[in-house]
């Protein structure tokens, strides 16, 4: 027998390793940690910069125009082959940029003491697109870190950790800005939370470094093309990525008019706000948590099958809450029980996407793959709409599940292939 036969056979009689011990490995702990970093500056440019403004006496109009600082957070990919073609050189390959871009996020921060809402916006824009942009890129090389570092059996609990770390501390960072801009005003709030930007930096001297087989791309050029060559040179490419598109869609759908569905029903905008801030949150952690232990013994292909039934037969609750009118104990179990399934489902997308990444070129193809995976919440606004009007709640939360279904068979159909993304790294 081969070396390579022999040590295939011995990893297949391999014992699957227990997920506590999985969560409890010092890589977990760091891709949690770094999960946290990326999403602390998360809400300062959402919640905290509209409360900030609000307080200050800003248009609702220049509020709005100000929320599309947000938008290299869809553009990241841009420039994701810069950060797989140039290494820093402390540190190693992603752990260098993400120290380079957690101290420019705690510089950017705390320039947002420095300025006056009620004597230019100009400036605070500008502070704001910083913020994103260094924010996006630093999610750019956690996400190719966390993609390298995690090996096939361990994707869906590094997913799981970094959900838990960025929801935790964005909802974090939110809440104690606007509780310390309450009492003692936003300058010292924004410089506190540029201190503890700043030492989201110890966390990233811990991690351990994953351990590369190859070299960086040599010219930025072969950074861009090479991995776009991989992705789509394969017969079963295009497979993938309709994938990687029609597996939240239905749940993309379900959501996009949470709002307005809600008021509809006849709960308040106070009810709606509570359910947001505390089920929502709530509900998609314990999701995240399940969906990553389940996935050790599950692995991709039977998370994504059941996940996906899950998540798709969830949205049935909203389609009774339609029925029945506003009923707390079934508002309650709809937006819980959707929201775990998922959060479990979200857990199986990402897990797919780090997959299909080669650690070569990890940090453009998965912030590609992650941006076509976003594409359905954006597009979906208006045939949601019309859906709504035209045909009424109940439907529409019919058209949802309906909506799910060739995700599902999809993966069905692929299920030997992924079932190959499943096997341990040459």
């Amino acid at each position: 027998m081969s070396t390579v036969a022999a040590s295939t056979t011995a990893a297949a009689a391999a014992p699957k390793p227990r997920w506590r011990d999985i969560l409890a490995s010092p890589k977990m702990v760091a891709i949690m940690v770094l999960g946290a970093s990326s999403g602390f500056p998360n809400q300062i440019t959402e919640s905290a910069l509209m409360a900030w403004l609000k307080d200050s006496g800003v248009s609702n109009t220049n509020i709005g125009i100000l929320s599309y600082v947000a938008l290299p957070y869809l553009l990241k990919f841009l420039w994701a082959p810069a950060i797989d073609r140039y290494p820093l050189p402390l540190l190693g390959r992603r752990r260098g940029w993400v120290v380079l871009t957690q101290l420019c996020l705690a510089l950017a921060i705390a320039a947002f003491a420095l300025q006056n809402p009620a004597v230019s916006l100009t400036p605070i824009a500008v502070c704001a697109v910083a913020i994103v942009f260094f924010s996006a890129t630093q999610d750019i090389a956690i996400d190719a870190y966390r993609t390298d570092v995690a090996q096939p059996n361990e994707r869906g609990l590094a997913a799981a950790a970094n959900n838990l770390g960025y929801r935790t501390s964005a909802w974090i960072a939110a809440a104690f800005a606007l509780v310390v801009a309450d009492y003692v005003g936003w300058k010292p709030a924004f410089l506190i939370l540029a201190a503890v930007m700043a030492a989201f930096c110890f966390g990233t001297l811990l991690a351990p470094e994953p351990h590369y087989e190859h070299q960086p791309p040599r010219t930025l050029k072969e950074s861009l093309v090479v991995p776009l060559r991989e992705l789509l040179g394969t017969p079963s490419a295009l497979a993938f990525i309709a994938l990687v598109i029609l597996f939240k869609v239905g749940d993309a759908f379900a959501l996009r008019l949470f709002t307005p569905f809600m008021m509809d029903v006849g709960f308040s905008k106070t009810e709606i706000a509570l359910v947001l801030k505390a089920l929502f949150t709530a509900s998609a952690v314990i999701g995240a948590i399940l969906g990553g232990v389940a996935m050790v013994r599950l692995g991709l292909l039977k998370s994504m099958l059941i996940f996906g039934v899950l998540q798709a037969a969830s949205n049935f609750l909203y389609y009774a809450l339609a029925l029945t009118g506003k009923s707390y104990p079934l508002m309650i179990a709809a937006v819980s029980i959707d929201n775990v399934a998922g959060a479990m489902g979200n857990i199986a997308s990402v897990a797919l996407i780090m997959a299909l990444c080669d650690v070569r070129y990890s940090a453009f193809q998965y912030a590609l793959l992650s941006a076509i995976a976003l594409t359905p919440r954006y597009l979906l606004g208006g045939p949601a709409g019309w859906i709504a009007d035209h045909a009424g709640w109940d439907m529409y939360y019919v058209v949802s599940v309906l909506l799910a279904l060739p995700g599902l068979m999809l993966a069905w159909l692929m299920r030997e292939k992924i079932k190959q993304l499943d096997q341990p790294r040459a």
